[in-house]
């Protein structure tokens, strides 16, 4: 993927919201309303006390100049007990709204990974799983650095301004009215300038779950990747995206520090400018010092309280489009669903398999028909294999049986329900799958095999092993079955990932079994205790055997042959021999190395 194809993606997302964004949230904040309201209790009670100090001060300076000492030293310990109960209140507040954010923020991935794991393979046909992962983490993240830490900070600032303006106000009206007059221009720089870094905020986070995506597809197929010498141009379309990204980043991070400086320059030249003029009214006899000093606290709380929010502005917008992003997940469609009262699959399950006149065509390739009118049965217990060239259609049959996708005309039923009735865990049960590509986990040998059945013993695990030929490779393991086998098994062969593959499908013990290409990467010796393992299992169970090698698929009941997402013929392997069409040229390339052709 190249940094053009990020960049068009990037472009067509949704332009960022408001910060009203934010609400989004809600539905997560809302079931921990008791702490909630604790730390906004704690937050106003610092907030307040926060506001009483200056009024202590002017009681202090005051005293100092009336030189009454016992009032001096009263007032100094007043001072005391409100700078104690300022700590208190804001080490309770720090501790509430830290653990309500942590808290919020491990629902919130919860939930997404909850929606994103259940999600059809259509939806990751449009998006890749490296920028759902960047969301899951690092949006997350944004999202806990407002709950547990702006947010707070925001509440507490606005509550000191309003507070902080009514009592300067209080204080002196005139100075206050003087003060005032700066505020349209901080409020114009605000607004003008926080719309431009909400749009660069949500456009430095596209480009960073670009970066996340563009380097988890890298790094998972990395072999291949350095099999094609391709580092030096993975390396260059990796700094191209990192680079826009730091582009954007550098343009939002200006834009920020020139609300800053805007804004603190507006501010604090008003103050100096009001201070000037509080001096001379003080030389006049106008106000006291005392007066003036808590004016001039106040003032500088409520000039203090607007900078910090221009640049808490900030992080709200960065963490209102990082909302958007996850709400976009969680409120995702997905063309595949089940039904609002699904229909129980009937129970116990024959395996009756029907195709009824199928036609479909992937999400991405709507011009390509996969599947073209295609109509079979598979009678409980018999086994049927699927035969023809690349792309025909085979493994489209599988991924429809299992619900993946949908077709676009026809139906698919099993035991005579149509799979859009049930619900897909429910028929999913039925069914054990050996895929092409298998699978396998970052945990113990043991743990992938018991992933077809977690609840099974150790016993039934190393006896689905024994069936699948994987026992012997499996013992002389350093820890056994409890060795560890690395990512997507890379402590292991080909052949010995298909045959745990192939193990964790005879544990599952369904009534309905799905081999495609379930020996392709096993050696001759391998390829023959798995077969016979394979013969087993299929006894008494529907099976669907998707194969290029026609010597894993001769003792099928019946033969299907596709071509161009259509079955072109019907039969048993010597039949279909004897008609000389398509599977009997397939059979002279495989059986006699092309030379009857």
């Amino acid at each position: 993927m190249s940094a053009r194809d990020v960049n068009a993606g990037s472009e067509e997302r949704a332009k960022s919201k408001r910060v009203g964004a934010l609400a989004g949230l809600w539905p997560f904040v809302a079931p921990y309303r008791g702490m909630l309201v604790l730390a906004l209790v704690a937050l106003v009670f610092t907030a307040a006390i926060s506001l009483i100090l200056p009024l202590a001060v002017r009681q202090v300076v005051d005293a100092f100049q009336a030189e009454e000492l016992v009032l001096l030293d009263s007032y100094f310990v007043a001072a005391l007990g409100v700078a104690l109960a300022l700590a208190l209140g804001t080490g309770l507040r720090y501790y509430l709204v830290t653990r309500l954010g942590e808290r919020v923020v491990t629902d919130i991935r919860k939930a997404v990974f909850a929606r994103v794991v259940g999600l059809s393979p259509a939806f990751y046909e449009r998006i890749m799983t490296g920028e759902v992962l960047s969301r899951i983490t690092t949006d997350t993240t944004l999202i806990l650095s407002v709950i547990g830490s702006s947010a707070s900070i925001a509440l507490r600032q606005m509550l000191t301004l309003i507070g902080g303006l009514a009592l300067m106000i209080f204080t002196s009206a005139k100075l206050s009215g003087l003060v005032l007059l700066i505020v349209p221009a901080v409020v114009v720089a605000i607004v003008v300038l926080g719309r431009r870094l909400r749009k660069l905020s949500r456009e430095n986070q596209d480009w960073i779950a670009a970066s996340s995506g563009n380097a988890s597809e890298t790094l998972s197929s990395v072999q291949t990747v350095q099999a094609f010498t391709h580092e030096a141009l993975s390396r260059e379309t990796f700094d191209d995206v990192s680079e826009q990204s730091f582009r954007i980043a550098r343009t939002r991070i200006a834009t920020r520090a020139l609300m800053t400086v805007v804004v603190i320059a507006v501010i604090f030249s008003g103050v100096v400018g009001v201070l000037w003029i509080g001096a001379r009214d003080v030389r006049a006899g106008a106000m006291s010092v005392g007066l003036l000093v808590q004016f001039v606290i106040y003032a500088i709380m409520v000039a203090g309280s607007i900078g910090a929010l221009s640049e808490i502005w900030g992080e709200l917008q960065r963490a209102a489009g990082a909302t958007e992003r996850l709400v976009e997940l969680l409120n995702a469609e997905d063309t595949v669903r089940d039904p609002a009262t699904p229909v129980v699959l009937p129970r116990p399950v024959r395996g009756e398999i029907v195709f009824e006149d199928v036609a479909f065509h992937y999400p991405t390739r709507p011009e390509q028909n996969s599947l073209d009118g295609v109509s079979f049965r598979v009678a409980p217990g018999e086994t049927v294999a699927l035969v023809g060239p690349s792309g025909a259609g085979k493994t489209t049959v599988i991924q429809l049986l299992q619900r993946f996708y949908d077709p676009q005309a026809g139906r698919v039923r099993l035991d005579g329900v149509d799979l859009r009735d049930m619900a897909r865990a429910d028929f999913r049960q039925a069914m054990a799958l050996v895929p092409q590509d298998p699978v396998i986990f970052a945990s113990t040998a043991a743990e992938n095999i018991r992933f077809g059945r977690p609840d099974a013993s150790q016993a039934e695990v190393e006896e689905a092993a024994r069936a699948a030929a994987a026992h012997e490779f499996l013992s002389e393991l350093a820890d056994g079955y409890q060795t560890m086998v690395g990512e997507r098994g890379v402590m292991l062969s080909g052949g010995q990932k298909q045959r745990i593959a192939i193990a964790r499908a005879i544990l599952r013990d369904a009534p309905v079994l799905l081999l495609d290409e379930a020996t392709s990467a096993l050696d001759a010796e391998s390829e023959r205790a798995v077969q016979l393992a394979v013969d087993r299992m299929a006894r008494g169970r529907s099976t669907l055997i998707v194969a290029h090698r026609l010597a894993t698929v001769k003792k099928a009941d019946r033969i299907l042959v596709f071509e161009k997402g259509r079955i072109v013929a019907e039969g048993t392997h010597d039949s279909l021999v004897a008609e000389g069409g398509l599977y009997a040229r397939l059979a002279r390339l495989q059986f006699t190395d092309g030379a009857a052709a």
